[in-house]
């Protein structure tokens, strides 16, 4: 049965198993022997794994926890293992191989089908289509046909299980073309969800199946237009929608009509499952379920995909030591400086988001860079160290005003470090900490004018900002118009495209000083100064400190320094004498 780690919990997993009615699958019930041949099917299902291949102890089950689950429900049962799409793209264990590794993954653990995400147009659509000539089984996408009529994709596929006929087609949101680069979906129609349901049901019924799923990545949020709860209103004959696209985690799915809307939250944080009965052909039972992390946790983890898996991030790190330009200066990411105040990495990274957006302006927290890239050769390593998260870049419509209100909330506890401060590019910004919290940018100005408070600007940020993260709630409604590459990967196209990186401080986020430079002679002039030392681009005062046998403390103190984690470029430093 289930390989657990501790067998001392096998009993209480097993009984587990049995409340969730996953096991004795094609053995017929007596209580139904007479009445008919009774057929059961597990259907095992994932969405918007984004990657997450590698489990931990903490909330992520990984592929090697599914394979053993899946190995085990397939000797019990029948079982069909579908997946509902952002699957191939996120960290750069996906990234690296531009997808074919998760693929890989995907064919030893034996998926049956899946249905592309819009993150899954990522690498752009002719990838896409490469990488559907890797996989062992179709990426389905019915309503996604060329201009000139002819598709890549098939429309769906039919399996046969113990004598029934199971058909699958494929559904992906329209929002496909502006939420992944709209250069990656050029050429390509992405036709209306509805209509195109009603046209699958009526083929596949013609084919004699006797179960119809539609494998969607629509999402049932009230952002997504149609919503799977829709094309189940809508749509007469669809038994089950797997879905994906709003990362929703429905415990026991959603029932709709006649139609079971199912959807496992993200990143395999989460298992779905269906079960389902046939007597005599005809559907008598459909319920959902989901194993939870902590239920899945008692797993033991395939070997073979965990050596794969292992063996894939080996591999990365071959190319992740490929050099994609020059820094003549270091590029600062420590934290004592990227979380209050302005660096000339936090201006490069922003810069990259614009470029690759064409947004008006962006803005990007400071918790999200993670590490300096020091002078000299820059490599693909360096820049995911700096961006480790996996996050891609969002691009909102935002009044003035809201983009203001950002602003103030990002600068609220300033000069406190926080995670949340702001780096921009496209706009400039001056903070009088002396003036309370929401009232202290003084001065902001878009490509050098002032910024107009009822005027529309398009803002290009990461997607954990844009749904509210670190505070900034005032995103999390606006409209999005637009869905790019990772922050990683756009930084390492705008580094190459460059070529040599030569940033600075360049005065995009100033603050005013409470105490004039003259005050600050005056009141050290007693204590005695022994030297002045002119702050140069990636300095930090306890570097300084450490130069002239000090503690950063005492430097601080003694140039009265409002916030001592924040030094710009030329800025005097008195060294007080000893």
């Amino acid at each position: 049965m289930f390989k657990v780690k501790n067998k001392g919990l096998l009993g209480l997993f097993l009984s587990l198993v049995l409340v969730l009615g996953l096991i004795i699958g094609p053995v017929q019930n007596p209580a139904f022997a007479e009445e008919g041949n009774v057929v059961k099917l597990t259907i095992v299902h994932t969405n918007d794994v984004h990657s997450r291949v590698t489990g931990n102890d903490n909330d992520l089950i990984g592929y090697a926890r599914l394979a053993t689950l899946v190995k085990e429900l397939r000797e019990a049962g029948n079982l069909i293992l579908l997946d509902a799409g952002d699957t191939t793209h996120g960290l750069p264990i996906a990234t690296v191989s531009n997808g074919e590794s998760i693929i890989r993954l995907m064919n030893q653990i034996g998926y049956d089908a899946m249905v592309p995400g819009n993150h899954d147009f990522n690498y752009g659509y002719e990838r896409l289509v490469e990488l559907n000539e890797m996989a062992d089984f179709p990426i389905l996408a019915a309503n996604v046909v060329k201009e000139d009529e002819t598709r890549d994709l098939q429309e769906y596929t039919i399996i046969e299980i113990d004598g029934l006929k199971v058909g699958i087609f494929g559904l992906t949101t329209q929002e496909t073309t502006y939420k992944s680069n709209p250069k990656n979906t050029e050429g390509l129609e992405f036709r209306d969800p509805v209509a195109v349901a009603e046209e699958m049901v009526v083929k596949l019924e013609e084919e004699g199946v006797d179960l119809i799923i539609a494998l969607a990545h629509i999402g049932v949020d009230e952002e997504s237009h149609p919503k799977a709860t829709d094309v189940a209103e809508r749509v007469e004959g669809i038994d089950i929608i797997v879905d994906g696209h709003s990362h929703t985690k429905l415990d026991e799915g959603k029932l709709v009509g006649d139609t079971l809307i199912v959807q496992a939250g993200e990143h395999l944080k989460n298992i779905g499952l269906v079960d389902i009965e046939f007597v005599d052909g005809e559907i008598a039972k459909k319920e959902a379920k989901l194993i939870s992390f902590e239920e899945a946790l008692e797993l033991e983890e395939d070997e073979e995909i965990s050596k794969e898996i292992a063996r894939l991030e080996e591999e990365n790190q071959k190319i992740l030591s490929v050099a994609i330009g020059q820094s003549n200066v270091e590029l600062v990411g420590e934290r004592e400086v990227v979380r209050a105040g302005e660096s000339n990495l936090g201006n490069l990274a922003t810069d990259a988001m614009l470029d690759i957006t064409g947004a008006d302006v962006a803005m990007t927290n400071g918790g999200g860079i993670r590490a300096s890239i020091p002078a000299g050769e820059i490599t693909k390593g360096n820049v995911l160290e700096v961006f480790p998260f996996g996050n891609y870049i969002v691009v909102l419509e935002l009044t003035g005003e809201e983009i203001l209100n950002a602003l103030e909330h990002g600068v609220d506890t300033y000069p406190e470090l926080a995670g949340k401060f702001p780096h921009v590019a496209g706009m400039t910004y001056k903070i009088d900490p002396s003036k309370e919290a929401g009232n202290r940018i003084v001065e902001l100005l878009v490509d050098g004018e002032p910024i107009e408070l009822d005027k529309s600007y398009t803002l290009a940020t990461n997607d954990f900002m844009a749904v509210g993260g670190d505070g900034y709630t005032m995103f999390e409604d606006a409209p999005i118009v637009g869905e790019f590459e990772g922050l990683d990967e756009a930084l390492i196209k705008y580094i190459e495209k460059i070529g040599v990186v030569e940033y600075e401080v360049e005065g995009r986020i100033t603050a005013i000083e409470e105490v004039p430079a003259e005050e600050v002679v005056e009141e050290t002039e007693e204590v005695g100064v022994a030297d002045t030392y002119i702050v140069k681009v990636g300095d930090v005062l306890w570097k300084i400190a450490e130069k002239y046998g000090l503690t950063w403390e005492r430097l601080a103190e003694f140039n009265k320094l409002q916030n001592p984690h924040l030094i710009f470029p030329n800025q005097k430093i008195l060294i007080p004498a000893q």
